[in-house]
């Protein structure tokens, strides 16, 4: 692992904003007025604590320039709520979405903050109906809701999930819409996807995303990326990571910087594939 020596906050991400985007971006900033390829996803795509996130080594790799638009937290709903943003994906030749999970999105039984969210701000009549014996204003964030939720019954978790999987899948579909340009989806996560079940941990990403739910976007996108880090990547945890010394329990939650290279060498092919003409 790297320390940062004066445990100043490790690694320098040159936050950056594109176009009228409100979000602010890892940099430093890339250009848009020619080619690029545009990375849309959570914490991992953002890369945390990684010096060469995979759309950086990619961005060398390829000749492209990688304009990179993870944001910690991220549900569909920070891209999808976003049109100054997706004006900015709208221009990419290639856009490739790393597979976000479904807990933070509005949805028919709560509302998250637009930009940041993770943020719970409220029940809808139907939550508040179906969990009467819960007190809402207690949640602040979506991880803590699902949690207290599920101890509460898992009979009537199990509605909550399955309106989450059927939000995602429309959801998606609706940004997919909104991307003019070849898209590729990315499955970036220490398990298979269907390797979680009915009791899977609320803090396993992408929560709640199966396979069913990746095929029903088949049609809409120019392919599906796998990638689970093999055995020693897993393994390797913070070492070449940055971060200060505060941020070692957060840090030791990312997938490693050999999980990234692992990534961009699975991505690699598929993008050159799309650059190619003809």
């Amino acid at each position: 692992m790297s320390f940062d020596q004066l445990g100043r906050g490790g690694l320098d991400y040159f936050p950056c904003r594109y176009g009228q985007s409100k979000t602010l971006f890892r940099g430093p900033k890339r250009r848009t007025d020619g080619d690029f390829i545009a990375f849309l996803g959570g914490a991992e795509t953002y890369g945390r604590f990684i010096a060469h996130p995979y759309p950086a080594i990619l961005e060398d790799r390829l000749g492209l320039p990688a304009v990179n638009l993870g944001w910690a937290n991220a549900g569909v709903d920070a891209f999808l709520c976003d049109p100054e943003l997706l004006r900015v994906v709208a221009q990419a030749r290639v856009a490739v979405i790393r597979i976000l999970g479904a807990q933070n999105m509005s949805n028919r039984f709560y509302a998250v903050h637009p930009r940041r969210n993770d943020r719970f701000l409220q029940a809808s009549t139907l939550l508040q109906t179906v969990y009467r014996d819960v007190d809402f204003t207690e949640f602040h964030f979506t991880g803590h809701l699902l949690t207290s939720l599920r101890a509460q019954s898992r009979d009537r978790f199990a509605m909550l999930r399955e309106e989450l999987q059927q939000a995602w899948v429309a959801r998606m579909g609706q940004l997919l819409d909104r991307i003019p340009v070849p898209v590729l989806l990315l499955w970036f996560a220490d398990h298979d996807p269907g390797a979680a079940g009915d009791d899977e941990a609320l803090d396993r990403d992408p929560l709640f995303v199966t396979p069913e739910m990746l095929a029903a976007l088949s049609d809409r996108v120019n392919g599906l990326v796998t990638c689970v880090p093999g055995p020693s990547a897993q393994a390797e945890g913070t070492a070449g990571m940055i971060f200060s010394a505060m941020e070692a329990p957060a840090a030791a939650e990312q997938l490693s910087s050999a999980a990234h290279g692992e990534v961009a060498e699975a991505l690699a092919g598929p993008l050159k594939d799309l650059l190619t003409p003809g």
